[in-house]
């Protein structure tokens, strides 16, 4: 099951925003003294550090890389643009007087979080979502910056105009020319008996379900004698996104509540035939009511609700299934999964099986503080 904001995981999913035409306009100019850079961690970046751990050498990786369909000069190519773009952020927050610190997930910290009057985020949605991962409360800002657009989707960004012209947004947000928004998330509460609330960071990792299960179980060994732990706990994350709830990393899929194109012309095809309508279902016809369909998943990131999207119910002569989909305020889900987990974001992994029980809801002190800016 997920619980998202954007979309869905077999199992529930709940989705907390899209587009909000509504929006508070800006108490005053963006004019932070110290600001913290979040760069991700690139795909080459990341092939090569593995590389490095297992003792291959440089022409070993360009090899495996194009066993996988990749090329090692095209990786280094979109690692150097994303470079150039971070740097460009850097240097145009330094111009400024501005003092930057320029971090790496790892580095990522607490502690840095509370040193910085806004965050930066310099990557893509991904980032985004680590980036507004330790930040907690609704004063501190968090602003995406989307540094490969070509490769990345960054929703969650800056228009990708400001990419390269990072001074011009900086200005703009000098001025007070944006407009404030604060991004609902989905806090969640775990009870129930043996939760164990130690997370296993997922963010740039490629772990196997096996290797996955083995790091939840590594991370969560209680203490010989320790009582088991049945009391409620609220999680040290908050969703902007989507919570997953699964016995598999399916979390990491992309839109997974949209329909797409085939489908619908498919079930356009058997309500004719069941119906005996007249109804010429041609291209235009199947584009209309998909994204139709597909644009009523989107909604303010500032109402205070959530969506959910149970993608595989079990439905027999023991259980049935009313309602697959739909909006809540809260929501709870009992787990009777083996080797299950619950993750929050993509990034953040927290075991979830049986006899545990999540409460999610959404609450206003919870609300990321970004900003608006116009093409």
């Amino acid at each position: 099951m997920a619980l998202t904001r954007l979309r869905w995981g077999p199992a529930a999913s709940l989705l907390s925003g899209g587009r909000c035409r509504a929006l508070s306009r800006a108490p005053g100019p963006f004019q932070p003294a110290r600001v913290a850079v979040l760069s991700k961690t690139t795909r080459f970046e990341f092939e090569r550090e593995r590389s490095r751990l297992e003792g291959e050498r440089e022409r070993e990786l360009e090899e495996r890389l194009a066993t996988k369909g990749s090329s090692y000069s095209g990786l280094l190519d979109r690692h150097h643009i994303h470079i150039t773009n971070v740097q460009h952020v850097v240097d145009t927050l330094r111009k400024e007087g501005i003092e930057v610190r320029l971090v790496k997930r790892r580095d990522y910290t607490e502690e840095t979080v509370q040193w910085a009057d806004a965050i930066i985020s310099a990557g893509g949605d991904g980032t985004m979502l680590l980036s507004a991962s330790k930040v907690f409360g609704r004063i501190k800002p968090v602003i995406g910056v989307n540094t490969d657009p070509e490769r990345s989707q960054g929703h969650l960004c800056l228009p990708v105009r400001y990419t390269q012209c990072f001074a011009e947004a900086l200005q703009k947000l000098h001025r007070g020319e944006f407009r404030w928004q604060w991004r609902q998330r989905i806090r969640i509460c775990l009870e129930g008996a043996g939760i164990k609330t130690h997370p296993v960071d997922l963010h740039e990792q490629q772990l196997s379900l096996q290797q996955h299960i083995i790091a939840h179980r590594s991370a969560a060994q209680p203490a010989p004698g320790s009582p088991m732990n049945c009391e409620p706990r609220l999680l040290p994350v908050r969703a902007l996104n989507e919570v997953f709830v699964g016995e598999s990393l399916s979390s990491r899929s992309y839109n997974i509540n949209r329909l797409a194109c085939q489908e619908v012309e498919d079930l356009l095809s058997i309500a004719k035939q069941k119906s005996n309508v007249d109804l010429t279902i041609n291209r235009e016809l199947v584009e209309q009511v998909t994204d139709h369909y597909n644009q009523s998943l989107i909604f303010c990131p500032e109402e205070p609700k959530i969506f959910f999207s149970i993608r595989e119910p079990i439905v027999n002569r023991v259980f049935t299934s009313s309602q697959h989909r739909g909006f809540t305020s809260k929501m709870c889900v009992r787990s009777r999964c083996w080797d299950a987990c619950m993750v929050v974001d993509g990034g953040t992994s927290f075991e979830f099986n049986d006899g545990a029980i999540a409460t999610l809801t959404v609450d206003e002190e919870d609300a990321l503080c970004t900003v608006v800016l116009e093409d």
